[in-house]
Parts: structure tokens; C-alpha cells; sequence
């Protein structure tokens, strides 16, 4: 792995300032159509209804990873509270770096960032989940200390109608 490129730095993002939402949207896009992504990309009707529902939840934590002019990464997670704890938690939703910027330590800064975010909120601890066959977000994960929790936990789903 190389080292993180100059010109790089990790930003909290506003939903209210433009370039923040449509970094958003497009490095969502991104995923969306990777490999690991559903292939369904947030346009239109969809993509309104994302930003203004993102930009009004009080729980939201997103990071930007920009270099130089781009957003070239980001970090999605929602505050919330483990009762096991009595502390709240930090949970990673989605952790996303464009293609042509991966192996570059991106990552790996995306998720430091997300972790002394999570200490300055007090948070007892980072959660995440990611696919099983996901082989690439695993190791980076066990790399920096994430595994399986004790005792191992399955990841539960429900869908309910779209309304």
C-alpha cells in the first residue's frame, strides 16, 4: 500500500452546501454501481428525497475525503446508543472510496477519522457491518483492529413496502 497522497483531507460534511450533496450523491453512485453495490443508482425523485431526509436526521455523521479539487471518498454513519454500554455508539454504514484512489490509504484515514470522531463523542464503540464476501473491506477492517463480535452476531433483515 502507498502512502496517502498530498493535496489529501477529511472534511464533516453539510448536506446544506451544494458541492457537499452532489459529492455525496456521486461517490453513493459509485458505490452503488461496484461490485458490491446493488447497481441502482439515486437520480431523480429518489436523490431529493435522500438528501432532504439525510439532511434533516440528527444522528448523521458523514466524512468527505477530498484530494485536491475531488471527493474522492467518504464515511456514512449514524450515532447511536448500546445499553449494554450505557455510552453511545458510532455505527459505519457505508465506507466508500472511488476506484482509481483505492490502495492509497484512503480508507484507512477515512476510518481514523470516524474513530476520533467516536471518542469526542464519548461513544464506548464503532460498529459496521460488511459482506461476507467482501473480501477486500474485510481485510482492511481486521487490519485496523475490527472482527467479529463475541459472541458472533448475524446481521437480521426484514424489508418492509416502499410507501
Amino acid at each position: 500500500m502507498s502512502k496517502t497522497p498530498r493535496g489529501f483531507g477529511i472534511i464533516e460534511s453539510d448536506l446544506r452546501v451544494p458541492e457537499h450533496a452532489v459529492a455525496f450523491v456521486s461517490l453513493l453512485n459509485s458505490y452503488l454501481q461496484d461490485d458490491m453495490g446493488r447497481g441502482r443508482a439515486v437520480k431523480g425523485a429518489r436523490e431529493k428525497k435522500l438528501l432532504k431526509e439525510l439532511r434533516a436526521h440528527p444522528a448523521k455523521l458523514i466524512l468527505l475525503a477530498k484530494m485536491k479539487n475531488s471527493y474522492v471518498g467518504m464515511a456514512v454513519c449514524f450515532l447511536t446508543y448500546s445499553t449494554f454500554q450505557a455510552r453511545p455508539l458510532l455505527n459505519v454504514h457505508d465506507l466508500i472510496v472511488l476506484p482509481a484512489y483505492r490502495r492509497q490509504g484512503i480508507g484507512r484515514k477515512l476510518m481514523a477519522a470516524v474513530g476520533k470522531k467516536a471518542r469526542r463523542l464519548g461513544c464506548g464503540k464503532i460498529t459496521l457491518e460488511v459482506r461476507y464476501d467482501n473480501e477486500k473491506a474485510r481485510r482492511l477492517y481486521a487490519s485496523l483492529g475490527y472482527g467479529e463480535c463475541c459472541p458472533p452476531m448475524s446481521f437480521w433483515v426484514k424489508a418492509l413496502n416502499e410507501a
